[in-house]
């Protein structure tokens, strides 16, 4: 059985990754087609699972795993 993150997780990671948040990715687990490492994409939602959907400038939409792959938010020019 799937073990739902709770909604004080979410509510944090939605603040913390606001919808059009770029990230750059460090690194993937073993994904069958991975992201290379440095991608950069934006952040189009998170789900219930806590899982950070995104749209990879290859196309991909890969979604990124928080506790599982590492990646760091590039800041946005003001």
């Amino acid at each position: 059985m799937m073990k739902f993150p709770n909604k004080n997780y979410l509510a944090q990671l939605r603040k913390q990754y606001p919808i059009g948040t770029k990230i750059q990715l460090i690194s993937m687990r073993d994904e069958k087609y991975p992201i290379l490492p440095g991608t950069i994409g934006e952040v189009t939602h998170i789900d219930d699972m806590g899982s950070i959907h995104m749209k990879w400038q290859n196309g991909s939409s890969l979604a990124l795993i928080p506790e599982v792959d590492s990646f760091k938010v590039l800041e946005t020019e003001k």
